[in-house]
């Protein structure tokens, strides 16, 4: 999905971090509205202010349930991405995605869509006539200095479910889908650029599970329809709890009489600053005027002061691929227009705190 902000906030972060306590920190989200008056809101909760990753996990928009008569649904024409992985994860309704690199699939409930941006790709979204109600979450991925120029590429996978025991090991307290990485016996075959995880857990009412994960990782834990104890501490609805590096296990506690949905999300922390902005991710803020001027000339968008501004930036021509075909009335997506200040980066040891 992409970013449909008309003034991308995301070299400021606007999440607000909770009081931090001393284990583990609560972002709580923004909501942000993609598009015009019928918008569907998302809620926000990375990149934060305090936090830009979690791992190589630079976005995290969480939205629905979403009444797409009211709404419109997911209606989003063909838009640009580099340097990163989109992940795609349903919890109810459709979306058909289509990208410039030749990949038509349609997006549903409990099964993985990964799409490699790499040097350049673009891709259109919309949720299908069949879709009622829209639920699910927007994540991407930052890909390393190593890797974010490969050619684009999509992969699928639908992961089995996983029964979570409690830790006497007796009676079972819910199940995990791991659609990244590897938990709780469960290894997805999806191929990542950096060490990551990425699970849907579901937990009964009052369960309670403690989870062997890397030490090596710190991890993000997404409470979507909360609330969730993360190590002790109550996260609420929507509410990303970050837990740093050096535990071998993470302790999950649905404190609700109702069943709690749970997005996990882990990795290695990614050393690397990135400047991120609108649909793109780069290293500077050189690489993402060039970026942008280069979907601007290939739609025909750039006018005016905006070239000016942009001249002498880089027209590689192909980069993005061909434009995906067009629903009815529909047009690329243009981009923004910059901000009046050079762009920062983000990310790194810049934001490391110490363990």
């Amino acid at each position: 999905m992409s970013n449909l902000e008309l003034e991308p906030q995301e070299t400021l972060c606007g999440a607000e971090l909770d009081d931090v306590a001393a284990d583990v920190e609560l972002l709580v989200p923004r909501d942000v509205p993609l598009g015009g008056p019928r918008a569907m809101p998302v809620r926000r909760t990375l990149p934060s202010k305090e936090r830009s990753l979690i791992g190589a996990w630079c976005f995290l928009d969480h939205y629905g349930p979403d009444d797409v008569s009211r709404t419109g649904g997911m209606r989003v024409p063909p838009h640009p991405h580099t340097g990163l992985q989109t992940v795609s994860w349903l919890f109810t309704g459709e979306v058909e995605h289509r990208d410039s690199a030749g990949h038509h699939a349609f997006v549903r409930p409990g099964e993985l869509n990964l799409m490699t941006a790499g040097r350049g790709i673009n891709h259109s979204e919309y949720s299908t006539p069949r879709t009622t109600i829209l639920h699910g979450a927007q994540l991407w991925t930052a890909l390393p200095d190593a890797s974010r120029h490969v050619e684009p590429g999509f992969e699928r996978y639908v992961p089995e479910p996983v029964t979570l025991t409690a830790t006497d090991g007796g009676a079972a307290v819910g199940e995990a889908r791991v659609f990244l990485g590897q938990l709780a016996g469960s290894q997805s075959p999806v191929v990542t650029h950096t060490p990551l995880l990425g699970a849907e857990l579901l937990l009964k009412p009052g369960a309670a599970v403690v989870l062997a994960v890397d030490p090596a990782f710190e991890h993000g834990v997404l409470a979507e329809n909360g609330p969730a104890r993360v190590e002790g501490r109550e996260a609420a609805h929507s509410t990303l709890a970050y837990v740093g590096t050096g535990r071998d296990e993470l302790h999950l506690e649905n404190p609700a009489p109702d069943p709690l949905r749970i997005l996990l999300l882990g990795g290695t922390p990614f050393e690397e600053e990135i400047t991120m902005w609108w649909n793109f991710v780069g290293r500077s803020h050189e690489e993402i005027v060039g970026y942008r001027a280069a979907w601007q000339r290939q739609i025909g968008a750039e006018t005016g002061m905006e070239a000016v501004r942009d001249a002498g930036a880089v027209d590689d021509g192909g980069r993005f691929g061909p434009v995906v075909d067009l629903t009815d009335g529909d047009h690329p997506l243009p981009a923004p227009v910059l901000p009046q200040v050079r762009l920062r980066p983000r990310g790194g040891a810049r934001e490391r705190k110490p363990q």
